[in-house]
C-alpha cells in the first residue's frame, strides 16, 4: 500500500515564504535601528507564552526601558524582530524581541563597519590611484 501524494498536499494550496509573503505592515523595507543602537521601549512587553517561568500577561519589561540593540532577525521571515537588551533593574528579563513599532530610538545610528569601509576606500584613492 503506497501513500497517495494527492490526498496529502494540495497542489493549489498557496505557500508563504521570503519572497512571495509581504512584510507586515508596520516594518520598512530596511531596518529601522542597527545593531548597537540606544532605544526606548515605547510599549510594555507582556509575558505572550513564550516566557515559560511567568504566567501569561505578566509584565516582561516595563515601557520607558532603556535598551540596546544585540541582533536583528526576522520571525517567519516577514516580520521583523529586534532582540534588545534592557538595562532596567525592574524589568522581569533583560533580552526580549521587539517589533519596530514598539521601539523609539535614542540616538542616531552609526554604521562603524561603513565608516571604516569608506576611510578605506578614501585612503587608497589618496594614497594609490596615480
Amino acid at each position: 500500500m503506497g501513500v497517495n501524494h494527492k490526498e496529502i498536499v494540495d497542489a493549489n494550496t498557496i505557500l508563504h515564504d521570503s519572497v512571495t509573503a509581504s512584510r507586515s505592515g508596520r516594518d520598512e523595507d530596511k531596518p529601522k535601528f542597527g545593531i548597537g543602537q540606544k532605544v526606548k521601549l515605547l510599549e510594555d512587553i507582556k509575558n505572550d507564552g513564550t516566557y515559560p517561568h511567568a504566567p501569561i500577561g505578566t509584565i516582561m519589561v516595563q515601557a520607558g526601558a532603556i535598551g540596546y540593540i544585540k541582533s536583528i532577525g526576522e520571525f517567519l521571515q516577514v516580520i521583523r524582530v529586534y532582540e534588545v537588551h534592557f538595562l532596567d533593574l525592574n524589568a522581569l528579563i533583560e533580552v526580549v524581541g521587539c517589533r519596530e513599532h514598539e521601539l523609539l530610538a535614542m540616538e542616531n545610528y552609526r554604521d562603524e563597519v561603513e565608516e571604516e569601509l569608506e576611510f578605506m576606500r578614501q585612503h587608497r584613492e589618496k594614497h594609490y590611484s596615480k
